[in-house]
Protein backbone atom coordinates (compact mmCIF):
# COMPACT_ATOMS: atom_id res chain seq x y z
CA UNK A 1 0.00 0.00 0.00
CA UNK A 2 2.62 2.09 0.63
CA UNK A 3 3.80 2.45 -3.50
CA UNK A 4 0.47 3.22 -4.16
CA UNK A 5 0.43 5.92 -1.47
CA UNK A 6 3.87 7.19 -3.52
CA UNK A 7 2.56 6.94 -7.19
CA UNK A 8 -0.89 8.82 -6.53
CA UNK A 9 1.12 11.89 -8.00
CA UNK A 10 1.55 9.57 -11.32
CA UNK A 11 -2.42 8.92 -11.98
CA UNK A 12 -4.50 11.26 -14.29
CA UNK A 13 -7.61 13.04 -12.63
CA UNK A 14 -10.77 13.79 -13.97
CA UNK A 15 -11.75 17.44 -13.86
CA UNK A 16 -15.17 18.90 -12.89
CA UNK A 17 -16.07 22.45 -11.64
CA UNK A 18 -18.93 22.52 -8.30
CA UNK A 19 -18.71 26.08 -7.92
CA UNK A 20 -20.77 28.69 -5.44
CA UNK A 21 -18.53 31.19 -4.74
CA UNK A 22 -15.92 33.71 -6.26
CA UNK A 23 -12.77 33.90 -4.85
CA UNK A 24 -9.47 32.62 -6.74
CA UNK A 25 -6.14 32.61 -7.65
CA UNK A 26 -3.98 34.65 -10.63
CA UNK A 27 -2.09 32.37 -12.29
CA UNK A 28 1.86 33.04 -12.56
CA UNK A 29 4.67 32.68 -15.16
CA UNK A 30 6.85 29.73 -13.46
CA UNK A 31 9.21 29.01 -16.28
CA UNK A 32 9.22 25.69 -15.51
CA UNK A 33 7.06 22.48 -16.61
CA UNK A 34 8.09 20.40 -13.82
CA UNK A 35 5.35 18.93 -11.26
CA UNK A 36 5.36 21.22 -8.21
CA UNK A 37 4.50 20.22 -4.89
CA UNK A 38 6.76 21.87 -2.36
CA UNK A 39 6.09 25.83 -1.30
CA UNK A 40 6.87 28.17 1.35
CA UNK A 41 6.26 31.52 2.03
CA UNK A 42 8.80 33.09 4.40
CA UNK A 43 7.15 36.56 4.27
CA UNK A 44 8.14 39.75 2.74
CA UNK A 45 7.05 38.55 -0.62
CA UNK A 46 9.97 36.30 -0.36
CA UNK A 47 9.01 32.83 -1.52
CA UNK A 48 10.24 29.12 -2.57
CA UNK A 49 8.58 26.24 -4.56
CA UNK A 50 10.01 22.86 -5.57
CA UNK A 51 9.52 19.65 -7.54
CA UNK A 52 10.50 17.04 -9.89
CA UNK A 53 13.95 17.08 -11.50
CA UNK A 54 15.54 18.74 -9.35
CA UNK A 55 13.49 22.41 -8.98
CA UNK A 56 13.74 24.71 -6.90
CA UNK A 57 12.04 28.03 -7.59
CA UNK A 58 12.71 31.47 -5.59
CA UNK A 59 10.76 34.54 -5.72
CA UNK A 60 11.76 37.75 -4.10
CA UNK A 61 8.96 40.38 -5.42
CA UNK A 62 5.77 38.33 -4.26
CA UNK A 63 5.36 36.31 -7.15
CA UNK A 64 5.83 38.53 -10.28
CA UNK A 65 8.81 37.22 -11.22
CA UNK A 66 10.15 33.41 -10.46
CA UNK A 67 13.80 32.42 -10.86
CA UNK A 68 15.29 28.93 -11.08
CA UNK A 69 17.62 27.79 -8.36
CA UNK A 70 20.82 25.93 -9.26
CA UNK A 71 20.16 22.23 -9.13
CA UNK A 72 21.66 20.45 -5.99
CA UNK A 73 23.99 18.28 -6.55
CA UNK A 74 23.37 14.85 -7.51
CA UNK A 75 19.77 15.69 -7.50
CA UNK A 76 18.47 16.26 -11.27
CA UNK A 77 16.44 13.02 -10.91
CA UNK A 78 15.29 13.62 -7.15
CA UNK A 79 11.15 14.35 -6.74
CA UNK A 80 11.54 17.95 -3.90
CA UNK A 81 8.16 16.95 -2.22
CA UNK A 82 8.76 19.89 0.64
CA UNK A 83 10.99 22.83 0.81
CA UNK A 84 10.95 25.51 4.43
CA UNK A 85 12.64 28.79 3.38
CA UNK A 86 13.58 31.35 5.95
CA UNK A 87 14.44 34.56 4.04
CA UNK A 88 16.18 34.98 0.44
CA UNK A 89 19.14 33.15 0.95
CA UNK A 90 18.15 30.41 3.15
CA UNK A 91 16.24 27.52 2.76
CA UNK A 92 15.97 23.70 2.91
CA UNK A 93 14.65 21.06 0.43
CA UNK A 94 13.94 17.95 0.85
CA UNK A 95 13.32 14.53 -1.71
CA UNK A 96 10.88 12.14 -1.39
CA UNK A 97 11.82 8.47 -2.12
CA UNK A 98 12.99 4.99 -0.84
CA UNK A 99 16.07 5.08 0.92
CA UNK A 100 18.66 7.55 0.53
CA UNK A 101 16.44 9.16 -2.23
CA UNK A 102 14.87 10.61 0.69
CA UNK A 103 17.58 13.83 1.17
CA UNK A 104 17.79 17.37 2.55
CA UNK A 105 19.59 19.36 0.63
CA UNK A 106 20.35 23.08 2.40
CA UNK A 107 21.44 26.67 0.71
CA UNK A 108 22.96 30.09 2.25
CA UNK A 109 23.40 31.77 -0.76
CA UNK A 110 20.22 32.35 -2.36
CA UNK A 111 20.03 29.08 -4.26
CA UNK A 112 23.16 29.21 -6.24
CA UNK A 113 24.71 26.75 -4.45
CA UNK A 114 23.28 24.10 -2.43
CA UNK A 115 25.15 21.23 0.17
CA UNK A 116 23.99 18.03 0.83
CA UNK A 117 22.70 17.60 4.46
CA UNK A 118 21.94 14.36 5.14
CA UNK A 119 20.04 11.13 3.69
CA UNK A 120 17.92 8.78 4.59
CA UNK A 121 19.95 6.42 6.38
CA UNK A 122 17.06 4.00 6.12
CA UNK A 123 17.58 1.96 2.86
CA UNK A 124 13.63 0.62 3.14
CA UNK A 125 12.29 4.30 4.18
CA UNK A 126 10.23 6.98 2.61
CA UNK A 127 10.17 10.57 3.79
CA UNK A 128 6.61 12.68 3.89
CA UNK A 129 7.47 15.79 5.08
CA UNK A 130 9.25 18.42 6.76
CA UNK A 131 9.14 21.29 9.34
CA UNK A 132 11.99 23.43 10.53
CA UNK A 133 11.65 25.80 13.62
CA UNK A 134 12.71 26.13 16.97
CA UNK A 135 10.31 23.74 18.82
CA UNK A 136 10.35 25.07 22.09
CA UNK A 137 10.23 28.80 21.05
CA UNK A 138 9.23 29.59 17.39
CA UNK A 139 10.44 33.38 17.52
CA UNK A 140 13.77 32.03 17.64
CA UNK A 141 14.49 32.03 14.26
CA UNK A 142 18.26 31.60 13.63
CA UNK A 143 17.85 28.40 16.31
CA UNK A 144 15.46 27.11 13.54
CA UNK A 145 17.68 27.47 10.39
CA UNK A 146 19.77 24.57 12.07
CA UNK A 147 17.42 21.97 12.82
CA UNK A 148 14.66 20.23 11.57
CA UNK A 149 11.64 17.79 12.10
CA UNK A 150 11.04 14.84 9.43
CA UNK A 151 8.38 12.70 8.96
CA UNK A 152 8.46 9.08 7.16
CA UNK A 153 6.92 5.93 6.56
CA UNK A 154 7.21 2.63 8.86
CA UNK A 155 10.40 0.98 8.29
CA UNK A 156 10.73 -2.43 10.28
CA UNK A 157 7.10 -1.89 12.03
CA UNK A 158 7.90 1.27 13.46
CA UNK A 159 6.62 5.00 12.08
CA UNK A 160 9.23 7.09 12.08
CA UNK A 161 9.62 11.23 13.18
CA UNK A 162 13.13 12.20 13.02
CA UNK A 163 15.24 15.32 13.51
CA UNK A 164 18.19 16.92 12.01
CA UNK A 165 20.53 19.16 13.71
CA UNK A 166 22.86 21.41 11.88
CA UNK A 167 26.53 19.77 12.13
CA UNK A 168 25.43 16.29 13.05
CA UNK A 169 26.98 13.65 11.31
CA UNK A 170 25.01 11.56 8.64
CA UNK A 171 25.23 8.65 11.02
CA UNK A 172 23.63 9.86 13.92
CA UNK A 173 20.34 10.61 12.15
CA UNK A 174 19.38 7.10 12.77
CA UNK A 175 20.17 7.65 16.53
CA UNK A 176 17.83 10.74 16.77
CA UNK A 177 13.94 9.65 16.34
CA UNK A 178 11.64 11.20 18.67
CA UNK A 179 9.15 8.55 17.73
CA UNK A 180 9.32 4.85 16.78
CA UNK A 181 6.05 4.11 17.30
CA UNK A 182 4.83 0.88 16.72
CA UNK A 183 3.15 1.27 13.47
CA UNK A 184 0.06 -1.08 11.56
CA UNK A 185 1.17 -2.97 8.48
CA UNK A 186 1.70 -0.86 5.88
CA UNK A 187 0.81 1.89 7.85
CA UNK A 188 2.46 5.68 6.16
CA UNK A 189 1.50 9.04 4.83
CA UNK A 190 0.76 11.08 1.85
CA UNK A 191 3.72 12.87 0.55
CA UNK A 192 1.12 15.08 -1.14
CA UNK A 193 1.70 18.75 -0.12
CA UNK A 194 4.29 18.63 2.93
CA UNK A 195 1.56 19.29 5.39
CA UNK A 196 0.83 16.48 6.97
CA UNK A 197 3.55 17.07 9.65
CA UNK A 198 3.44 20.53 12.25
CA UNK A 199 5.01 21.74 15.51
CA UNK A 200 2.30 23.12 17.92
CA UNK A 201 1.90 24.25 21.36
CA UNK A 202 -0.23 22.48 23.98
CA UNK A 203 -0.45 25.86 26.43
CA UNK A 204 -4.14 25.51 25.71
CA UNK A 205 -5.01 21.74 25.83
CA UNK A 206 -2.71 21.23 29.41
CA UNK A 207 0.11 23.86 30.52
CA UNK A 208 1.79 20.92 31.54
CA UNK A 209 2.79 19.88 28.44
CA UNK A 210 5.11 22.87 26.06
CA UNK A 211 5.09 22.02 23.18
CA UNK A 212 4.08 18.78 20.74
CA UNK A 213 3.99 17.70 16.96
CA UNK A 214 1.23 16.19 15.15
CA UNK A 215 1.15 14.15 12.18
CA UNK A 216 -1.01 12.20 9.73
CA UNK A 217 -0.80 8.63 8.80
CA UNK A 218 -3.23 5.82 7.52
CA UNK A 219 -3.44 2.37 6.30
CA UNK A 220 -6.25 1.29 3.94
CA UNK A 221 -9.10 0.82 6.26
CA UNK A 222 -8.19 3.82 8.50
CA UNK A 223 -6.75 7.17 8.86
CA UNK A 224 -5.01 8.85 12.19
CA UNK A 225 -3.61 11.78 13.87
CA UNK A 226 -0.69 11.43 15.96
CA UNK A 227 0.19 13.78 18.67
CA UNK A 228 3.26 13.66 20.68
CA UNK A 229 3.38 16.30 23.66
CA UNK A 230 6.90 17.64 25.80
CA UNK A 231 6.65 17.85 29.34
CA UNK A 232 6.80 22.12 30.43
CA UNK A 233 9.68 22.23 32.59
CA UNK A 234 12.52 24.17 32.67
CA UNK A 235 15.32 21.36 32.13
CA UNK A 236 14.86 18.04 31.18
CA UNK A 237 17.21 15.64 29.75
CA UNK A 238 14.92 13.99 28.34
CA UNK A 239 11.50 15.72 28.78
CA UNK A 240 9.22 13.50 29.64
CA UNK A 241 6.58 12.54 26.84
CA UNK A 242 3.90 11.63 25.82
CA UNK A 243 2.04 10.08 22.57
CA UNK A 244 -1.57 9.44 21.24
CA UNK A 245 -2.81 8.14 18.19
CA UNK A 246 -6.53 9.37 17.28
CA UNK A 247 -8.53 7.48 14.53
CA UNK A 248 -9.91 10.11 12.36
CA UNK A 249 -13.13 9.45 10.21
CA UNK A 250 -11.61 10.35 6.83
CA UNK A 251 -12.40 8.72 3.30
CA UNK A 252 -11.11 4.30 3.71
CA UNK A 253 -10.85 1.36 2.48
CA UNK A 254 -8.71 1.97 -0.14
CA UNK A 255 -4.71 2.07 -0.76
CA UNK A 256 -5.49 5.61 -2.44
CA UNK A 257 -7.83 7.09 0.53
CA UNK A 258 -6.96 9.04 3.71
CA UNK A 259 -5.74 12.24 5.46
CA UNK A 260 -3.41 14.18 2.94
CA UNK A 261 -3.32 17.54 4.64
CA UNK A 262 -3.79 19.01 8.53
CA UNK A 263 -3.44 22.74 10.18
CA UNK A 264 -4.34 23.99 13.02
CA UNK A 265 -5.21 27.89 13.48
CA UNK A 266 -4.71 27.79 17.35
CA UNK A 267 -3.91 25.10 19.54
CA UNK A 268 -7.49 23.81 19.56
CA UNK A 269 -9.15 24.31 16.10
CA UNK A 270 -7.98 22.39 13.51
CA UNK A 271 -8.93 20.89 10.17
CA UNK A 272 -7.80 17.55 7.87
CA UNK A 273 -8.48 17.64 4.23
CA UNK A 274 -7.86 14.42 1.68
CA UNK A 275 -10.08 12.17 0.42
CA UNK A 276 -9.62 9.34 -2.63
CA UNK A 277 -7.03 10.39 -5.21
CA UNK A 278 -8.29 8.11 -7.74
CA UNK A 279 -12.30 9.27 -7.34
CA UNK A 280 -11.05 13.20 -7.09
CA UNK A 281 -14.78 13.61 -7.73
CA UNK A 282 -16.06 12.07 -4.88
CA UNK A 283 -17.34 14.43 -1.97
CA UNK A 284 -17.66 11.82 0.82
CA UNK A 285 -15.19 12.19 4.35
CA UNK A 286 -13.17 14.70 2.39
CA UNK A 287 -12.39 16.44 5.82
CA UNK A 288 -12.86 16.58 9.41
CA UNK A 289 -12.34 18.93 11.76
CA UNK A 290 -11.50 18.97 15.72
CA UNK A 291 -11.71 21.58 18.51
CA UNK A 292 -9.69 19.83 20.96
CA UNK A 293 -6.13 20.13 19.55
CA UNK A 294 -6.90 16.79 17.54
CA UNK A 295 -8.03 14.64 20.79
CA UNK A 296 -10.97 14.02 18.54
CA UNK A 297 -12.56 14.79 15.25
CA UNK A 298 -15.70 15.08 13.73
CA UNK A 299 -16.77 15.44 9.67
CA UNK A 300 -18.21 18.57 8.79
CA UNK A 301 -21.94 19.23 7.53
CA UNK A 302 -21.00 20.02 3.90
CA UNK A 303 -18.03 18.60 3.04
CA UNK A 304 -15.49 19.74 0.34
CA UNK A 305 -15.99 19.40 -3.12
CA UNK A 306 -14.15 16.24 -4.06
CA UNK A 307 -10.34 15.04 -2.95
CA UNK A 308 -8.05 17.31 -1.58
CA UNK A 309 -4.33 17.07 -1.04
CA UNK A 310 -3.57 20.60 0.92
CA UNK A 311 -5.29 22.74 3.89
CA UNK A 312 -4.40 26.39 5.25
CA UNK A 313 -6.19 29.10 7.11
CA UNK A 314 -5.59 32.42 5.93
CA UNK A 315 -4.98 34.60 8.88
CA UNK A 316 -5.67 37.61 6.72
CA UNK A 317 -9.74 37.00 5.79
CA UNK A 318 -9.98 34.17 8.40
CA UNK A 319 -10.77 31.79 6.29
CA UNK A 320 -9.77 27.69 5.86
CA UNK A 321 -8.81 27.31 1.97
CA UNK A 322 -8.31 23.87 0.67
CA UNK A 323 -7.33 22.87 -3.30
CA UNK A 324 -7.36 19.36 -4.93
CA UNK A 325 -7.46 18.58 -8.36
CA UNK A 326 -10.96 19.60 -9.49
CA UNK A 327 -11.22 22.81 -7.52
CA UNK A 328 -10.50 25.26 -4.41
CA UNK A 329 -13.08 25.07 -1.52
CA UNK A 330 -13.22 27.58 0.74
CA UNK A 331 -14.83 27.60 4.82
CA UNK A 332 -15.47 30.81 7.20
CA UNK A 333 -16.82 28.64 10.07
CA UNK A 334 -13.42 26.74 11.55
CA UNK A 335 -14.27 23.89 8.29
CA UNK A 336 -18.33 22.81 9.43
CA UNK A 337 -19.32 23.77 5.86
CA UNK A 338 -17.18 24.43 2.97
CA UNK A 339 -18.06 26.17 -0.74
CA UNK A 340 -16.61 25.90 -4.03
CA UNK A 341 -14.64 28.67 -5.97
CA UNK A 342 -15.13 29.60 -9.39
CA UNK A 343 -13.27 31.84 -11.80
CA UNK A 344 -15.06 35.36 -12.79
CA UNK A 345 -15.11 35.60 -16.34
CA UNK A 346 -16.03 39.30 -15.76
CA UNK A 347 -12.48 39.92 -14.09
CA UNK A 348 -10.98 37.74 -16.84
CA UNK A 349 -10.09 35.37 -14.84
CA UNK A 350 -8.53 31.85 -16.44
CA UNK A 351 -11.51 29.68 -16.15
CA UNK A 352 -8.96 27.21 -14.55
CA UNK A 353 -7.66 29.19 -11.98
CA UNK A 354 -9.58 27.16 -9.44
CA UNK A 355 -8.02 23.69 -9.76
CA UNK A 356 -5.12 21.32 -10.68
CA UNK A 357 -3.42 22.50 -7.49
CA UNK A 358 -1.54 20.47 -5.08
CA UNK A 359 -0.12 22.73 -2.14
CA UNK A 360 -0.25 25.50 -0.06
CA UNK A 361 1.44 28.43 1.74
CA UNK A 362 -0.75 31.17 1.46
CA UNK A 363 -0.87 33.31 -0.59
CA UNK A 364 0.83 31.15 -2.87
CA UNK A 365 -0.42 27.58 -4.50
CA UNK A 366 1.39 25.32 -7.04
CA UNK A 367 0.71 22.34 -8.98
CA UNK A 368 1.72 20.33 -11.47
CA UNK A 369 3.43 21.07 -14.97
CA UNK A 370 4.85 24.44 -13.16
CA UNK A 371 1.56 25.85 -12.41
CA UNK A 372 1.75 28.78 -9.63
CA UNK A 373 -1.17 30.89 -8.34
CA UNK A 374 -1.27 34.04 -5.66
CA UNK A 375 -4.43 34.52 -3.60
CA UNK A 376 -6.56 37.09 -4.65
CA UNK A 377 -8.40 38.43 -1.54
CA UNK A 378 -10.06 40.99 -2.76
CA UNK A 379 -13.38 38.68 -3.11
CA UNK A 380 -13.58 37.04 0.29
Amino acid sequence: MLDMRKRFWLIGFALAISAVANAQWQLQDSHTTADLRGIHYAGGGVAWASGTNGTVLRTLDGGDNWQACAVPPGAEKLDFRGIQAFDANTAIVMSSGKGDLSRLYKTTDGCRTWRLAVKNPDAEGFWDAIRTGDYEDPTAIQDGLNHALILGDSVNGSLRVLEWREGWEERELEQSFYVRRKSEPQEGSFAASNSVLEIARTSQIDPIWKYAFRFASGTANHSYVSILRFENTPTCEPCRAESSRVEVPMAQNSESAGIFSLGFRSDLVGVVVGGDFQKPNATDRTAAISEDGGMSWKLPTVSPNGYRSAVAYDEATKNWITVGPNGTDVSTDDGRNWRAVRPDAALHEAPDANRNWNALSLPFVVGPKGRIGKLDRTHF
